[in-house]
């Protein structure tokens, strides 16, 4: 089974910038996709951002001109750079793959306050 590790949150005061990283166990080759979701306090978790084997981005509009997916195949390691962060960004921070079978990671917080 795959394992995701997440990395990289922490606190940042809002406009501040963040890169997350997802180190995943095996060749993302093989990943058809990628995506990072959130969870926020008394929200549900969301999908924010996600990347194909080809390389198609997709974004919820709330963070679209403001995050960036990307991803480096010989590092094995997906990442989120996220710019201009708001307060409403604050959440645990997850990736996953397409297949609902692998398991989730501890995820990282990211945390935007004053």
């Amino acid at each position: 089974q795959v394992q995701l590790v997440e990395s990289g949150g922490g606190l940042v005061q809002p406009g501040g910038s963040l890169r997350l990283s997802c180190v995943v166990s095996r060749s993302i080759f093989s990943i058809i996709a990628m995506g990072w979701y959130r969870q926020a306090p008394g929200k549900q978790r969301e999908l924010v951002a996600s990347i194909t084997s080809r390389g198609s981005t997709s974004y919820v509009d709330s963070v679209k001109g403001r995050f960036t997916i990307s991803r480096d195949n010989a590092r094995n390691t997906v990442y989120l750079q996220m710019n201009s962060l708001k307060p409403e960004d604050t959440a645990v921070y997850y990736c996953h793959t397409e297949n609902r079978f692998d398991s989730w990671g501890q995820g990282t917080q990211v945390t935007v306050s004053s």
